[in-house]
């Protein structure tokens, strides 16, 4: 492929198995834009458009919305970065679960043979089905109940690998962009702050399935303990106190 290679909006469609229709509406949404134009005046997709086009496809066949992707390519984020990322967490459960299915099946051929299991072995069982995970989740536990965070963990598995960007990609750089506009100074009446809010607000009704004892939990764990729930531990506890008040300032704007 030579570098000034250039493709029209037809060869492109059918070369990724889309619709011009497609290829045109998201042009019209800013997502993917032909970037040269002809001396005729017709617009042509370049070779890092194409490149865009392959982080698009890869992103929803993740399950990423069209807006979920955008945020995601607009914060620079590299797909093949944290799906490496989301890889090794996977692979990480699964040898965690590996190690608890060898202690449960020896524990199991114990007591099947009428013998007592060793104290270790049970002990060993028990740290893995309770071990600790990150700050963030040991801050959900103290402010939700067993229900609650069994309705999280039931819905970001029903997200699949899309829960890993939303939580990992697109939340935290929702959270970037309001700080940047209270900052800023902007009126939390601004559409552009609303828009942002309305966004954070679809993501934790993904998450939490509308149960509004769910989300008023989860802010509380990000109200009371910002960097647990941040993964940054010098986290400014003000500083999450007056993006959290001037959200819900934006919640209630006429």
């Amino acid at each position: 492929m030579s570098i000034d290679q250039t493709w029209k909006v037809g060869p492109l469609a059918e070369a990724s198995g889309l619709t011009v229709r497609t290829l045109h509406h998201w042009d019209q949404i800013g997502l993917l834009s032909p970037s040269r134009r002809t001396a005729a005046g017709h617009r042509e997709y370049t070779e890092q458009d194409v490149i865009r086009l392959y982080q698009v496809l890869a992103l929803r066949r993740l399950g990423l919305g069209l807006e979920s992707i955008a945020t995601c390519l607009e914060a620079g984020v590299d797909p093949v970065r944290l799906v490496s990322e989301h890889l090794a967490g996977v692979e990480a459960s699964i040898a965690s679960l590996e190690a608890l299915r060898q202690r449960l099946a020896h524990i199991h051929g114990e007591l099947a043979s009428d013998r007592a299991p060793d104290v270790s072995a049970l002990i060993g069982a028990l740290q893995s089905m309770g071990s600790a995970g990150p700050q963030g989740q040991e801050a959900l536990r103290r402010h939700l109940d067993s229900d609650q965070l069994r309705t999280l963990r039931d819905r970001a598995a029903g997200l699949g690998p899309a829960a890993h960007y939303l939580l990992e990609v697109e939340w935290p750089e929702l959270y970037r962009r309001a700080e940047a506009l209270r900052l800023a100074g902007v009126d939390p009446a601004a559409p552009r702050v609303r828009k942002l809010v309305a966004r954070m607000d679809e993501l934790s009704s993904l998450f939490t399935g509308g149960d509004g004892g769910v989300s008023t939990a989860v802010r509380s764990a990000w109200r009371h303990e910002p960097a647990a729930m941040s993964g940054d531990p010098v986290a400014p506890a003000d500083a999450w106190h007056d993006l959290a008040a001037y959200l819900d300032r934006a919640r209630t704007a006429k």
